[in-house]
């Protein structure tokens, strides 16, 4: 107690350097920490103290606190309308991909859902179907083609 209390400058602090100490030691269970039969290594002991308590230092010294965060920048409104066109578009592929299933483009449909439905690679994609990845490859480029035909892109702005 007397090491921590003079390492900390504050008998708090070294109440709570020796707790950390023992909890450590509990833990640990090394037997090179022993000194004899019941009693710990009190060098090793001394300077875990002084090393525990000059890193918690630094760390604490490290971190800064800002008090008042000052915000400079222009607040931008939310464009609601733009997750509407999104949206619209999204239901627009769907509803177009289930179309394109009553023609002969639904092999490609069904192949373009699998990629674009999934977080699946094409490689992913093309294993689970039993095909080549470069079928899978001109199946979904088939598709992009069409749609982007068809359907208004709400990202081209």
């Amino acid at each position: 107690m007397q090491v921590a209390q003079k390492v900390t400058k504050n008998r708090e602090a070294a109440e709570d350097q020796v707790s950390e100490l023992y909890e450590w030691l509990h833990k640990k269970q090394n037997p090179k920490l022993w000194w004899g039969i019941d009693s710990y290594n009190l060098k090793y002991c001394s300077k875990f103290l002084k090393h525990r308590y000059i890193n918690k230092t630094k760390k604490l010294n490290r971190t800064t606190y800002v008090s008042d965060i000052n915000d400079t920048e222009m607040d931008i409104p939310y464009d609601e309308d733009r997750d509407i066109e999104i949206e619209n578009a999204y239901n627009q592929v769907i509803a177009e991909l289930r179309q394109l299933e009553k023609t002969k483009l639904w092999p490609q449909s069904k192949i373009f859902q699998l990629y674009w439905m999934s977080s699946d690679t094409l490689d992913d994609t093309a294993k689970k179907i039993g095909i080549s990845k470069s079928t899978t490859f001109l199946a979904v480029k088939k598709i992009r083609k069409y749609l982007a035909e068809v359907i208004n892109n709400p990202f081209d702005v």
